[in-house]
Order: structure tokens, then sequence, then C-alpha cells
């Protein structure tokens, strides 16, 4: 599906875009291009990958007009371009509503306007159940995705579906280069709560989930990765067990707008989601404005229903936690 084609990348010099490219730089596509406001790091990308199917290009999803210019002939769009930071996002929510929200909607509303085939979202287990700015805004941000693809539900001209991740080992702002920091400065690794879960996948997981929506994403559909979680203090103790690290630990205690554990799936979301062995495919929901007849017929199976979040799926021990980490190159790198 990606030969000869033409595909763009918002927010591309990230953990995600990177990842991406190193793996899709060896399928045969016309063009790669990497949208993003940050010149330092596509001139890092640029010089890392000297490949010429790359192309940068300067830009901000706030801005539609650099948008427009930079979708021009784009069949397909893997759209990573947020603020992620909890704390950040917390302290200064109307920059998460012009990036996470406004910006994805310009990325929408651009990519009808230059007859895109297909975008992939980006979005986080954040976005279930939000407490904090971050998930509130990349929770609208899915709500563009599942209104937009209604109204193109029975057409050909357009897919807009999403994607829905946990904690991605190696990315910006995740706990384990904070660990890995720490150790290196002789510090105390800092723990919020040591009861603490969150999921835990490899970049290598993301890319596939992106391939496998490109794939097989319909319109509104948000498909989810399987992961299994570990606690704080497990990932802690296994960051400590590869350094050899002896210094105790600092218990913090929560920070803002942190949960206890993070839900990737709703219980209402799985009364209606097809499961198979790697992920969750949650088509959206197919109501609409007729609202008469939802006072008579309700969705009785959703009690039958459990939230799948990081405190009952599969929670590693520190053994296991060492043995993902170990195999990601993010690790390699970072040692």
């Amino acid at each position: 599906m990606f030969n000869n084609k033409i595909l763009l990348i918002t927010g591309g010099t990230g953990s995600f875009g990177n990842a991406m490219v190193n793996y899709l730089s060896k399928i045969k596509f016309k063009e790669i291009r990497i949208f993003s406001r940050d010149e330092k790091k596509q001139e890092d990308m640029r010089n890392y990958f000297l490949n010429s199917k790359l192309k940068f290009i300067i830009g901000d999803v706030r801005d539609k007009q650099s948008l427009n210019f930079a979708l021009r002939d784009v069949d397909y769009i893997f759209h990573a371009a947020a603020l992620k930071q909890v704390p950040t996002c917390e302290f200064f929510p109307l920059e998460a509503v012009k990036t996470n929200i406004i910006g994805t909607n310009n990325v929408i509303e651009s990519a009808i306007e230059n007859h895109v085939k297909k975008i992939v979202i980006l979005s986080t287990d954040k976005a279930v159940y939000p407490l904090n700015a971050m998930g509130v805004s990349k929770a609208m941000a899915e709500k563009f995705v599942l209104a937009n693809s209604l109204y193109y539900k029975s057409s050909n001209k357009i897919v807009i579906c999403a994607t829905r991740y946990g904690n991605v080992i190696g990315s910006r702002g995740s706990v384990i280069p904070l660990f890995i920091n720490q150790i290196k400065k002789n510090q105390p690794l800092t723990i919020t709560d040591p009861k603490m879960t969150r999921f835990l996948m490899t970049l290598e997981e993301s890319v596939d989930l992106i391939l496998y929506a490109f794939k097989k994403g319909k319109n509104g559909d948000i498909l989810v990765h399987k992961s299994p979680s570990s606690t704080i203090l497990n990932i802690a103790e296994a960051i400590k067990d590869i350094f050899d690290y002896k210094k105790s630990n600092k218990i913090i205690g929560t920070r803002h707008g942190e949960k206890l554990y993070e839900t990737l799936v709703s219980k209402e979301e799985r009364s209606r989601a097809i499961s198979n062995h790697k992920y969750f495919i949650i088509p959206s929901d197919k109501r609409d404005l007729n609202y008469n007849e939802y006072f008579t017929k309700g969705e009785s199976e959703i009690r039958k229903f459990e939230d799948y979040h990081s405190n009952n799926t599969k929670i590693m021990n520190v053994s296991e936690v060492k043995n993902i980490v170990l195999k990601t190159k993010f690790f390699n790198k970072s040692v």
C-alpha cells in the first residue's frame, strides 16, 4: 500500500518519528515528509539518516497554512505532533488545547482539503477517563477523529483512525530515561508511588501498531496494542539491577495530574471492541443525533465488561522488566 506513495509525519523528529523513519525508510515510499517546528532536531535527523527520500518541512500544526503547504500530494499522514508532558500541560493547559486539540483538527481539515487517503492519529491511555489536561486534550483529539469519521464513514474519500498507547520505553519524558540519567548522576531514583502501574511497550511495537492501523484501521477505529505493565518500583529496581546500582530510592509522591493506574480501553469501549491475540480494535460509536430510540433501547452488554487497565493486565516482575528493557534499541544507545 505504500509503494510510490508520499507519507507525512507530524512531530516527526520525536521518538516515534525516528522509530517510524528507521523502519519505513526500508519501504518503497516515493517520499517521507518530516513536519515539525524544531530545526535543530530536523538537522540532527537529516544528518543521521542521510536518506534522499526524507524531506524536512518547518511548520506547526497550529498553523493551517503551513499544513496546507506540507500536505500537497500527500497520500498518508501519521499525526504524532503533541504536547505530551503531564506536568507541563497542567500548568499551561491552553497550550495543550492549541496543539493537541486545535492542531489535530487542523491536520484533519487540511488532510480532507488536500485529498489525503488516510490519517492515523497518535493518542494515549491518558485519554481514557482523563484526569489531567494532557489526557483531556488527547480525549478531545480522539473526538475529532470520531466526529469527522462519522461524516466520511460511507465514502471512499478519506479514512481517519487513531492508535492509543501506554508508555513507550525510551520515549521523550518517560520514566526509564529519567532513571538512567539519575544513575549516571549518582542520584537516588525518584519513585512517585511504589504501587503505581504503567503499561510498557517498545518502540518497535509502537511501529507495528501504526502499520497495523494503516493496513486494518477503518473510519473511526481506535486501535490498541495489548501491553503488559509494571509497577514503578519494579521498573526502578530493574534499571538498578542492570547497572548494579545500590543507592536507595526516594519516594516523592504522586505528581500533578497522575493516576495510580492507566486505562487503555474503557468497559464501554470493550463492549463493542474486536479483540485478537495482539490488538483491540474499537469501532466508532454508531449512534447519531436521533436520540429518541435510545430512551427505550440502551447498551445492556456494558455491565458484563471491565476496563482494560494497567492493574488487570499482566504485571511484569523485575526480571521481566529487565529483559524487555535490555532488548530495546533505546537502551543500547543510552549506555
